[in-house]
């Protein structure tokens, strides 16, 4: 089969578009035909590589991604051969306390898709039972592959971590990622008032579009002197994946009392922390990492009812894998960029 991987950690240059075997399914496996795989951030980091990361080589990228179920594995009995579906790329053991509890992110074993395991920019990809879920009819392939990664993730910082109720003041960073875009839309659904950072002025006005109330280019103004101007105590609620870059303004900004979200650190992982800020003014500092799969249920919901919409920004092919790096790491994108499989 056809597959986009690396022999190898470095620049897009050490990816490779050639044929690997095709897999097959065991017990409590399906085999999937991919139509549409999605590529995140996390792609990049693992294309680059990090101290610690090991993955066995070849190693294909890929994270969540829409198919058509081609081969059941035995005891794999909750879909047909046929069936379009969608895949979440959160794996655990499915056996510990955490995944029986229902926060599968917390599991011992826990890992991405494309991470520490081999991904979806493959024809075929195997993928455990539990990890898949029906296509709605009302999305395509391509929104479909769109949804779960990101979905998760801001709906477990907003809803899961940080609590948040209608009428909360939310900031939220980096307002052309992936993450973000679907955060906007959460919490737009959930009544609260919402501000963004992005370096770029078109990408503001596509999150006002989307439901932003606010928004700061954080390279022309200091956002966290602006938002005062606008929310005299400071947001509510902070969802951060820039990371070190804005840390110290974050808390600076926020409310007395207020929560700061993390789940990424893309400009740097080592951040400032006064921690008089901290104890004076009863804030909380959390971490997310994705989330758990039972939250994914209210995204198709959601998705159903008209209230959130998967956006996408672009599509590659293939082998158009390492173009698709380069136009991530760029920052050029307002949404997800997907890699199209198959037809």
């Amino acid at each position: 089969m056809k597959a986009a991987y690396i022999l190898e950690h470095g620049g897009v240059d050490k990816i490779v578009v050639g044929e690997l075997p095709k897999p097959k399914p065991k017990n409590g496996e399906v085999l999937i035909k991919v139509k549409v795989s999605s590529i995140n951030h996390l792609d990049v980091w693992v294309r680059k590589g990090w101290a610690g990361l090991k993955v066995l080589k070849p190693h294909v990228l890929g994270g969540d991604a829409s198919g058509v179920v081609e081969e059941l594995g035995a005891e794999s009995h909750s879909f047909n051969v046929g069936d379009e579906v969608i895949i979440h790329p959160g794996l655990s053991c499915g056996e510990c306390e955490s995944c029986i509890g229902g926060w599968e992110s917390l599991c011992p074993e826990y890992t991405i898709l494309g991470e520490q395991v081999s991904g979806s920019h493959a024809e075929w990809i195997v993928i455990p039972e539990r990890n898949l879920f029906r296509k709605p009819k009302s999305l395509s392939f391509s929104e479909a592959a769109a949804l779960p990664l990101v979905f998760t993730t801001a709906w477990q910082m907003i809803v899961v971590r940080a609590k948040a109720r209608s009428g909360d003041k939310v900031l939220i960073h980096g307002a052309g990622s992936g993450v973000s875009v679907m955060a906007i839309q959460i919490a737009k659904h959930l009544g609260l008032e919402v501000a963004v950072t992005s370096t770029s002025d078109e990408k503001l006005e596509k999150a006002k579009a989307l439901g932003a109330s606010i928004g700061f280019n954080s390279d022309k103004l200091d956002f966290s002197r602006e938002i005062k101007k606008i929310w005299a105590k400071g947001p509510d609620i902070i969802l951060d994946h820039i990371g070190e870059a804005f840390w110290e303004k974050n808390i600076k900004c926020l409310k007395s009392g207020g929560v700061l979200v993390t789940c990424g650190a893309t400009s740097g992982s080592t951040g400032k922390t006064d921690l008089k800020h901290l104890f004076f003014r009863q804030l909380s500092l959390l971490g997310s990492t994705m989330g758990n799969k039972k939250d994914f249920i209210n995204a198709i919901q959601l998705c159903e009812l008209g209230k959130i919409k998967p956006v996408v920004d672009r599509e590659f092919y293939l082998n158009e894998v390492a173009e698709a790096h380069r136009y991530i790491e760029d920052k050029r994108q307002f949404g997800k960029v997907l890699i199209k499989v198959s037809e």
